[in-house]
């Protein structure tokens, strides 16, 4: 069964660990940032399974993450990049290795540091920031149902808001 048909919020979160929801497919986007194209690179820089590689790979392309191209025109060889949507995943690849290295490596022991390439310093820490610019925290924030919310989700959402409104007036 798949993923969303568990959330009663039909939210994204479900959707993408659909798409996403275990490991080899994230280290898989992780290698396709790092540049690796070919189904070869891939087998060999993470070790997986050929059959395990060829289904999150198929997946991956099916979910419009990566984009199958053949290596030269005419060729029947292809390699695996990126798709516009495929990038957009790097906040998420980003924050993971972050939440990683803070809880279970800790400072001074993280075992990959990303570093802006035109000043050789480390990234700042991933942030929710507001629209007036201020870092939020979970309780600076509230789920409210979006346009496309169904119905129960809508009742999920304001019962949330509800609970929210109560503890804050105690």
């Amino acid at each position: 069964m798949k993923m969303e048909k568990f959330d009663p919020l039909n939210g994204s979160i479900a959707h993408i660990l659909n798409c996403l929801g275990e490991g080899w497919s994230m280290l898989i986007i992780r290698e396709a940032f790092f540049g690796i194209r070919r189904f070869e690179e891939f087998q060999s820089h993470l070790g997986i399974a050929r059959n395990i590689l060829t289904t999150r790979l198929k997946r991956l392309c099916a979910s419009g993450i990566l984009e199958r191209v053949p290596i030269k025109e005419g060729a029947k060889r292809h390699e695996y990049v990126l798709s516009t949507k495929g990038k957009e995943l790097m906040p998420l690849l980003i924050t993971l290795t972050q939440w990683g290295d803070k809880w279970i490596y800790g400072k001074g022991n993280e075992p990959v540091v990303f570093r802006d390439r035109k000043n050789g310093k480390p990234i700042r820490q991933i942030q929710v920031i507001s629209q007036d610019g201020r870092t939020l925290r979970p309780r600076d924030m509230i789920p409210t149902a979006g346009p496309g919310a169904n119905q129960q989700a809508k009742d999920r959402l304001t019962e949330l808001a509800e609970l929210v409104e109560k503890l804050d007036r105690n």
